[in-house]
């Protein structure tokens, strides 16, 4: 079979890995992850231009290396090629090989900050998206001596403590080690970084399951959406994350 695997770059290694074993012909487009940060309905229409230049009559899926992600990928039509994507929240899930082991470890421990590989390597915004992005437009990037400059120190401490400073609810960095990292540099840094912000640290084995399943065509329905063409991805408030609705021609 001919699949188009169009992902996210912060699972890059993930997918490379497991395409290079995958017993199909697979085309990647990789997309930066700088589109998680423009908001959902930007970032439905960047995908979506991505997917309307995939040509006809040439694939016998396109898949998708995305979970729901804030809904950024709620209204993302399948034209004339049938589209698959995890059933999953964000990709954190992909990393932990289910959303039933993501959903425990998240409630076992509240005011987690995942990393992986990826995250560290690629998770800033670079280039035209860092100005385009939600805490760009919204002044949520600001540092706080900028927030002092302009609205005095009282200001600044609330607009701080509300608006910029986003990771005020973690309090534990978690690495996730996938198995196919070069050497220590990932987790490494995971632990400079807790040192540097007083959290606690953890590493937890990942697992490639779903990464391999979804390029392998074993898309269990628990598991993955299989779009129709003439349909467009919806979110669904149950255990299945995403569902699908017809077109309105």
């Amino acid at each position: 079979m001919h699949f188009k695997l169009i992902a996210c770059e912060v699972m890059y290694r993930e997918f490379c890995h497991v395409v290079a074993s995958a017993p199909h012909l697979i085309d990647i487009e990789f997309v930066p992850k700088g589109l998680h940060d423009l908001g959902a309905e930007p970032m439905r229409e960047r995908l979506q231009a991505i997917l309307d230049k995939v040509p006809p009559d040439t694939y016998d899926a396109v898949l998708l290396g995305y979970a729901l992600c804030n809904n950024g990928v709620v209204g993302l039509t399948a034209r004339h090629t049938q589209l698959v994507i995890p059933r999953a929240h964000d990709c954190i899930t992909l990393f932990l090989g289910s959303k039933e082991r993501y959903d425990r470890y998240f409630y076992e421990n509240p005011g987690v900050y995942f990393t992986t590989s990826g995250w560290i390597e690629r998770g800033s915004v670079v280039g035209d998206l860092a100005t385009q992005t939600v805490q760009r437009r919204t002044g949520m990037d600001s540092s706080y001596d900028e927030l002092v400059d302009k609205y005095g120190e009282e200001n600044a401490q609330y607009l701080w403590e509300t608006l910029c400073n986003t990771l005020r609810n973690y309090s534990q960095y978690t690495f996730v080690e996938m198995g196919i990292e070069p050497d220590e540099r990932f987790e490494r840094q995971t632990h400079e970084d807790a040192r540097t912000r007083g959290w606690r640290v953890e590493k937890v084995s990942g697992d490639m399951r779903l990464f391999r399943a979804l390029v392998a065509g074993q898309w269990d329905d628990k598991e993955f959406l299989v779009v129709p063409p003439g349909h467009r991805i919806v979110a669904r408030v149950d255990e299945h994350i995403v569902g699908y609705e017809e077109t309105n021609g």
